[in-house]
């Protein structure tokens, strides 16, 4: 067997050949946000080209460096040059960078988005350093560091970027003095309720068994949330390192990964990552010459979202209907089989590497007393930079909306934190820092990291019925409180939007979220309200136009706005009246058309032909009825 540190230093060597490469290298992000965006048409047509041209040339696919509205993103260094890193390619872009600066030398400066290099080189002058740009400039990346820069299948860059000496650290160290490291760094799990991770190893270590078991959490379902899958894609070394880097505090011989199957590539990382761990003598007995034994399980799971609940899990995992139970007994006592269990975050466990290889006070500098470290977030909704994002706690979200991610698209109007579980907050609160108890005070909670971003165009029980409808129909229906309240909740909330409700039902609606708030069995139920409750909150205003004036300023609920036609814009070319399945549309051809109201469906057909037909005028608009009173 090959010793750990001849490995390490094969890999260090193999990633030095790699930086100091004869021939240039093309990087390109292929995580599932560039291959939405068409990372893998971009790769093909890298090949063909360096084939057409024949030219020499290394690809090295990377994951998700974090500017998802910039994929495709393509980078290439040249022997001895900088990294150079273009945004939105496509396949004619790609051939054309490859060609300019492959064969002519010449970067085209105005297509690059950032370098990676010192400044000074000549090949770069013109273009700005990448973690220098406004989106990375504010950003500061532990979880996130390897993300976008190694390949994800290769445990040799992982290694030669110090990876697995956070394990190394903690095998030399006995697992009360891990736990003692991570009490002394602070850290609070990631997984949205803050809970300090060390109390919880605590509780678990101290339980005798003969048996205790370690799990992953990736049951991400927020929408709008992908944070979790993003790390897992970029960087799945990481989070297992941190997974039996617990797993050896607590006193854990074996994990699991519980992950959504339909986290296709993410699933496939992690297998291929165990693999190569087997083969590296990461996973079995005796791991780096310790008496430390670990095996690993990926576990793939439906998807349900009241399985990202702990007790749900364990159900789920041993092969029951996930469904939350009561407790005590807590996991860390009595979780999996029985057997003493810690779950924690995917963010959590890519975080403890960090800590072990660096120490606790390293990792206090991040963040605010009582917050230290960094949390990332999925920026994503309205605003005009989103992506995958890492602060450290206390930043304020200002700075997060306006600073990294560009402001709104239109009129600022709030965030929802905290996904479906969450809050939406309006613009007076932008200036809290996002901490565990600021974000709880205003009425929200920091969740796992999902953040949506609102402007003016979003109606705000539009999207408390968006995201309380999700919650109830993956509420798994064991209390009443969660299953019935939701259930009459949405019914409420869906007849607001149709302009059948009055003032007092907006009482009956606060009566029942805070009835399931507090009597619901499981975080789910108890958080599913919190959309309602901090929309009537923060935007009771527009709730009282639904219900007194039948009036959606957003134009979004569709019984209480019209369709018209802007008489300046319309050319009379017809293409509306041709997919209007009700005949409501009339007019001559190049003269100006009307809509019947009455005829009229609202099925946005019209409009949306109106919108993208070239011949067209998008003369189409919908706009709120006028106030009944």
């Amino acid at each position: 067997m090959i010793s750990f540190a001849t490995r390490q230093k094969e890999a260090q060597k193999k990633w030095k050949a790699l930086q100091q490469s004869a021939v240039p290298v093309i990087y390109l992000g292929t995580a599932t946000c560039g291959q939405s965006a068409g990372a893998l048409k971009v790769l093909d047509a890298v090949k063909q080209t360096l084939k057409r041209k024949k030219l020499k040339a290394e690809i090295v696919q990377v994951g998700c460096i974090g500017p998802c509205y910039m994929e495709p993103l393509m980078d290439i260094r040249l022997p001895g040059e900088p990294r150079i890193c273009y945004s939105n390619v496509t396949p004619d872009a790609a051939e054309k960078i490859i060609e300019s600066l492959l064969i002519k030398g010449n970067p085209l400066a105005p297509l690059a988005v950032g370098h990676f290099g010192d400044n000074g080189h000549p090949l770069t002058e013109g273009i700005p350093k990448f973690f220098e740009t406004p989106m990375l400039k504010p950003q500061t990346r532990l979880v996130l560091r390897n993300c976008g820069l190694i390949d994800p299948e290769n445990i040799d860059h992982y290694l030669a970027n110090d990876g697995y000496q956070g394990l190394a650290s903690a095998l030399r160290q006995k697992p009360e003095s891990v736990i003692e490291i991570v009490k002394e760094a602070g850290l609070r799990g990631r997984g949205g309720a803050g809970f300090p991770t060390w109390r919880k190893w605590e509780i678990c270590r101290g339980v005798k068994a003969d048996q205790k078991y370690m799990i992953c959490n990736v049951s991400e379902g927020d929408p709008g949330a992908f944070m979790n899958r993003a790390l897992i894609e970029s960087d799945p070394h990481c989070v297992i390192e941190g997974l039996m880097i617990g797993s050896y505090a607590i006193g854990a011989s074996h994990g699991y990964v519980y992950i959504n199957s339909d986290y296709y590539l993410a699933v496939a990382r992690l297998k291929k990552a165990a693999e190569q761990m087997r083969e590296y003598g990461l996973l079995g007995k005796n791991i780096l010459g310790s008496d430390f034994d670990f095996g690993l399980t990926i576990k793939e799971s439906a998807g349900a979202f009241v399985c990202g609940e702990e007790t749900a899990q364990i159900c789920s995992i041993e092969g029951r209907r996930g469904m939350p139970r009561s407790r005590p007994p807590f996991p860390a006592v009595e979780g999996l089989f029985g057997k003493p269990t810690i779950i924690n975050n995917v963010e959590t466990l890519g975080t403890l590497p960090n800590i072990l290889r660096n120490g606790a006070d390293w990792y206090k500098q991040f963040g605010v007393k009582g917050n230290h470290g960094t949390k990332t977030f999925s920026l994503v909704g309205s605003v005009r930079r989103g992506g995958l994002i890492e602060v450290p706690l206390g930043t304020k979200l200002r700075q997060i909306i306006y600073d990294i991610g560009g402001g709104s698209w239109k009129k600022f109007k709030g965030v929802q934190t905290g996904g479906p579980s969450g809050g939406c907050l309006s613009d007076e609160f932008l200036d809290i820092p996002v901490e565990y108890e600021s974000m709880q005070s205003a009425g929200s909670i920091m969740g796992s990291g999902g953040m949506i971003v609102l402007d003016e165009d979003t109606c705000v029980v539009d999207l408390a019925l968006y995201f309380l409808h999700f919650t109830q129909k993956e509420s798994c229906g064991k209390c009443s409180p969660c299953r019935v309240g939701t259930w009459h909740m949405v019914t409420i909330l869906d007849e607001i939007t149709k302009g059948q409700s009055g003032p007092e039902d907006l009482t009956k609606l606060q009566t029942l979220a805070e009835t399931a708030a507090r009597a619901s069995l499981c975080g789910l139920g108890q958080t599913a309200p919190n959309p309602v409750l901090t929309t009537l909150r923060h935007f009771r205003n527009e709730y009282l136009e639904h219900v007194q004036d039948k009036y959606c300023k957003s134009a979004v609920c569709r019984e209480l706005v019209e369709y018209i036609v802007n008489p300046e814009t319309c050319n009379g070319c017809q293409r509306c009246k041709d997919v209007c399945p009700t005949d409501a549309i009339s007019g001559a051809r190049s003269e100006l058309h009307t809509i019947d109201q009455l005829r009229c469906i609202k099925c946005k057909a019209c409009y949306e032909v109106c919108r993208f037909d070239p011949l067209a005028g998008n003369a189409i608009e919908i706009k709120p009825k006028r106030r009944v009173s």
